[in-house]
């Protein structure tokens, strides 16, 4: 069974960081293209990042956040930096079927879901 759980969430002051972990079981994540999204209420998911062999950044993020992953511990991080409110929203873990992105951060091409972590960045 594929589960991905997400955490690290939490409040932060404009301008703070946070890291993001997405724990990866029963699923080889070294071995799948891997993103983050988030959604605001009122708002559509949006793709924050993506990684197979090289990353790809939502307009929003870049400059701002980096996504990795430790194949040892099958698990992906999301590093935010420099957060403003506008990235308040919860965060999800994702997994693809297939190696590689191709750059996309398409929430409908991501197979595999996490349960999601609340960001909350205030001013």
């Amino acid at each position: 069974q594929v589960q991905l759980v997400e955490s690290g969430g939490g409040s932060v002051q404009s301008g703070g960081s946070l890291r993001l972990s997405c724990a990866v079981s029963g699923y080889d994540s070294s071995r799948h293209c891997m993103g983050w999204f988030r959604q605001a209420p009122g708002k559509l998911r949006e793709g924050v990042a993506s990684i197979d062999w090289r990353v790809s950044y939502g307009d929003s993020v870049k400059g701002r956040f980096t996504i990795s992953r430790d194949n040892a511990k099958n698990t992906l991080y999301l590093q935010m930096s420099s957060l403003e409110p506008e990235d308040t929203a919860m965060y999800y873990c994702a997994a693809r079927t297939v190696l590689y992105c191709a750059g996309s951060l398409d929430s409908g091409t991501f197979a595999y879901w996490g349960q999601g972590t609340q960001v909350t960045v205030s001013s």
